[in-house]
């Protein structure tokens, strides 16, 4: 049976009307999904499934965009929440739970000997960059991969609209196992550079001693080196990418799957830096709201005691290596892949056949959310994914590469686009 999207055209048109974009999150907004032929509102979710408000069920890829790793409704989570909840969401005061969950993180992450929390990503990677700022009394910053949406790192982006030339000027991109970029930017900005912050990891694996070699080339030149860790911390392991390759950076930043969906995030790292915290502004009214700090106690003590990272890396090469595999089988491995760890996968796709990478994308979406997949270019593995569900979508995709290699190869593919495509918000990766 065809799916159906028309309450969620229909809503899109209402919600447009009092918010801009119909979303809090570019990421999940009307954007990133094929026009008209895709779900855009969520009505609940549960284990590895979610629901539109059109009532179609879908197996979901993509997992809140990564912080749901247990899966949905997880109930150690979701009843520590309900315990802290009888007793309190904010007080006047600190809460002991800081403590507990400042002590789990000096536990588990090699840097983490203090700890401070946020909401967002962005609450980490932007504290991180003032307290480098304040230890070293410089100001620029050299940056690889995504940080978030404060001026500092959104001016290096396409996205730079109302940032300010001057900020502009003190942010520095350099490429992902390019050595030569980092240094250029030293050479340039000679006693300049405050900090290196970057994604350790996205989905690209770094060459060998890469890591090891900007960490070098950072001190080298008097900076601190950030470890932004969104992606990777909890995915690749409780102490995160830095654990993962033994190279431990002067701080870092977590949150997403830190709490199974709750909003927290983490700046971590070395006591001689991080002590200097209590001399710039991180502060936060909500900084230490007790329900998310009690859900990510709860779910990093399901980390430890399940094997949790072993099975969505363990199903995650299961489906990695089934869906390269026909990819390969389809003729498609030459402009299509499916890129990076098993608990983190992105699909690398590229024009071919005079088509572009984005009506390619387009079409793929198209098919697999008729297929009853929630999917936007990326495997978010979690522990509620069975071995079934991945059978399912590589099914799935044993259907639908055909048909998107016979599509290409007659030149009809823009026909059998039936909404309008997917719009690029900008690239990073």
């Amino acid at each position: 049976m065809i799916k159906k999207f028309t309450k969620s055209n229909k809503f899109l048109k209402e919600v447009l009307r009092v918010i801009p974009l119909a979303s809090q999150t570019f990421s999940k907004s009307y954007l990133q999904y094929i026009k008209g032929e895709a779900p855009l509102f969520a009505e609940r979710a549960k284990g590895a499934y979610i629901w539109d408000i059109d009532s179609n069920k879908y197996l979901d890829m993509i997992n809140g965009l990564l912080p749901v790793i247990l899966g949905y409704q997880y109930k150690a989570v979701d009843e520590a929440i309900k315990k802290q909840l009888k007793k309190g969401i904010i007080f006047s005061l600190s809460s002991p739970l800081e403590y507990e969950l400042a002590s789990l993180l000096k536990k588990h992450i090699p840097c983490a000997e203090m700890a401070r929390f946020g909401k967002n990503g962005s609450d980490a990677t932007t504290g991180a960059v003032r307290l480098a700022r304040a230890v070293t009394g410089r100001a620029h910053i050299a940056v690889c991969g995504y940080h978030g949406w404060h001026d500092w790192y959104i001016g290096t982006t396409t996205r730079d609209l109302g940032v300010p030339e001057d900020t502009k000027k003190l942010s520095h991109k350099f490429i992902y196992n390019d050595l030569a970029s980092l240094e250029k930017n030293f050479a340039e900005n000679p006693d300049k550079i405050a900090t290196v912050i970057m994604e350790i990891e996205n989905y690209e694996e770094p060459k060998a001693g890469f890591l090891e070699k900007v960490k070098e080339i950072t001190h080298k030149n008097g900076a601190l080196l950030i470890f932004d860790e969104m992606i990777t911390g909890f995915r690749w392991g409780l102490g995160g990418a830095q654990k993962y390759y033994g190279i431990t950076p002067d701080l870092a930043c977590f949150g997403k799957s830190m709490a199974n969906g709750m909003p927290i995030s983490a700046l971590v790292g070395k006591k001689e830096y991080m002590e200097k915290i209590a001399d710039i502004f991180y502060s936060f009214t909500q900084g230490g709201e007790a329900l998310s700090i009690a859900a990510a106690i709860a779910t990093i003590k399901e980390l430890e005691k399940k094997k949790v990272i072993a099975h969505i890396w363990k199903i995650g090469k299961i489906l990695q290596d089934g869906a390269n595999k026909l990819l390969q089988k389809n003729s498609l491995a030459e402009f299509i892949k499916v890129k990076g760890k098993p608990c983190w996968q992105v699909f690398s796709i590229s024009g071919a056949y005079g088509y572009s990478d984005l009506e390619i994308k387009t079409y793929l979406q198209q098919e697999i959310i008729q297929a009853g997949f929630l999917w936007y270019g990326q495997h978010n593995m979690s522990f509620a994914h069975a071995e079934k569900d991945i059978k399912k979508l590589l099914n799935a995709y044993a259907k639908i590469f055909p048909k998107i290699k016979k599509l290409l190869e007659s030149k009809k593919l823009r026909e059998n686009i039936r909404g309008g495509l997917i719009t690029s918000v900008f690239k990073v990766r």
